[in-house]
């Protein structure tokens, strides 16, 4: 099957029912279960919740394939790569962080596949205990072969910034183009073939799954539209090698097993977990009509909520062009403090805020109650220009990871491309205070006159 004539189911989270139309009546009727599956393949529950959740939160789907995926020989730990949690060992950092773009390697001098050129950035928490998350850069130039890849830690939101990602995983196939995300949920087998040099994004979270984020006053519109999201249609290889490479990534470590089969031999399969993508073209901006500076939250793609009231474990932020129009209000972001972490990314053109410095394939960290906002020559620019409708990030699309965790950088991210000027872009913002001219021998009451 090409990749360029796929096809996808429509919506978001959606009960679906999918076979391969090679092989019509593989899904059973009435149960799900049965004594003898149809052509004799074995039915193989994926669960990603827990089975007494609620209706509203349960996460399960029917896998009906060749050969369950119990037939492989035993775990062994693997050294491949540089994803893992080397954060623990690292001294944390509350500068400003800022990386220049990630070098891609040069398939001349070496293939690297996308989980070998995957590195952690920054991450918090633990997976042992389902809490927590991490940012990973991944930079590669070959595709994976006979190796496929299943993360046991968590949730994987996959942003492209350079490239093309060709995914095969256990429930039908995906291409995922820079502007657009992909998310493979917790235990989803899946392969990635690239036409060339890639490059992108990675945000795992080890709480629960990415939604919708509720809309609240907006109403029943907005922001991203749950029929825009795009689920593959079931498709089967039956095919045996000698040597195929299960990579599984378990407590922070990866480990390999081997089997004598392609694992992405489900015929047919139901339910409403499953991987999916998304078009950021397609989301419907939100924002003020009349004045001041609307919160980032009316940017929200996809969100993992906590247990707390309103607090995500992480967002997924973008800032698409739009039109500005707010009156008597300085437009871009405000300069700030939050109690979140805040890692950002450029996938193409240049963030208003930073045009110079921050560039595609690059990214920012600004962590909790650590100041950050728009660069000296924004402010004044922007401070003096004339307050009329504009398009805004026109030809641009940045994206924000906001998380309630506090994030530390990995060894690996202290040592690769870090920006070590980043600071100097705040250096040359002035003083701009100008109090009233009274008379120092004045007194209280004529001081107070003055200002009134």
């Amino acid at each position: 099957m090409s990749f360029d004539k796929l096809k996808y189911l429509s919506g978001f989270a959606n009960e679906f029912a999918s076979e391969d139309p090679r092989c019509p009546g593989a899904l059973p009727e009435g149960q799900n279960n049965p004594q003898k599956c149809p052509f004799g393949l074995y039915a193989e529950q994926l669960s990603g919740s827990a089975f007494t959740c609620p209706r509203e939160t349960n996460k399960r789907s029917w896998l009906y394939r060749i050969r369950p995926s119990v037939v492989h020989m035993p775990f062994e730990h693997s050294k491949q790569g540089l994803m893992n949690q080397d954060w623990k060992d690292t001294i944390p950092n509350p500068n400003q962080l800022r990386w220049l773009p990630f070098d891609i390697p040069k398939k001349s001098a070496e293939a690297v596949d996308f989980l070998e050129g995957t590195a952690t950035l920054c991450g918090a928490g633990d997976p042992c205990v389902r809490n927590g998350a991490a940012i990973h850069i991944y930079t590669c130039n070959s595709s994976m072969g006979d190796k496929c890849f299943y993360d046991s830690d968590g949730d994987l939101l996959i942003v492209p910034q350079q490239g093309a990602l060709l995914i095969t995983t256990e429930f039908g196939k995906i291409k995922v183009n820079p502007n657009e995300i992909c998310v493979i949920q917790l235990g989803m087998r899946f392969n990635v073939e690239v036409e060339g040099p890639s490059r992108g994004y990675i945000l795992e979270v080890f709480n629960g799954h990415f939604t919708l984020p509720n809309l609240g006053p907006i109403g029943a519109n907005g922001l991203a539209n749950p029929r825009d999201f795009q689920t593959p249609f079931a498709w089967y290889e039956d095919r045996d090698v000698a040597k195929y490479t299960v990579m599984s990534k378990f407590q922070g470590h990866l480990f390999k097993s081997i089997q004598t089969h392609s694992p992405f031999d489900v015929v047919a399969w139901h339910g409403n977990y499953a991987p999916y993508k998304y078009d950021l073209a397609n989301f419907c901006t939100v924002n003020t009509v009349s004045f001041d500076h609307i919160d980032p939250s009316v940017f929200t793609v996809l969100t993992c909520q906590s247990t707390k009231p309103g607090v995500a474990v992480a967002d997924f932020v973008i800032f698409p062009p739009r039109w500005g129009v707010a009156d008597h209000t300085f437009r871009p972001p405000y300069y700030h403090r939050n109690c979140m972490s805040e890692f950002m990314g450029l996938i193409h053109g240049s963030y208003e805020a930073k045009e110079k410095g921050f560039q595609p394939g690059g990214g920012s960290l600004h962590s909790m109650m650590t100041p950050h906002g728009p660069d000296a020559k924004c402010f004044e620019d922007c401070s003096n220009a004339p307050l009329k409708p504009q398009r805004v990030a026109e030809g641009t699309m940045a994206f924000m990871f906001e998380l309630s965790f506090s994030m530390t950088v990995t060894d690996w991210g202290n040592k690769t491309k870090v920006d070590n000027t980043y600071y100097k872009c705040w250096q040359p913002l002035q003083k701009h205070f100008s109090p009233p001219k009274t008379d120092p021998t004045d007194g209280p009451s004529k001081v107070k006159k003055a200002k009134k």
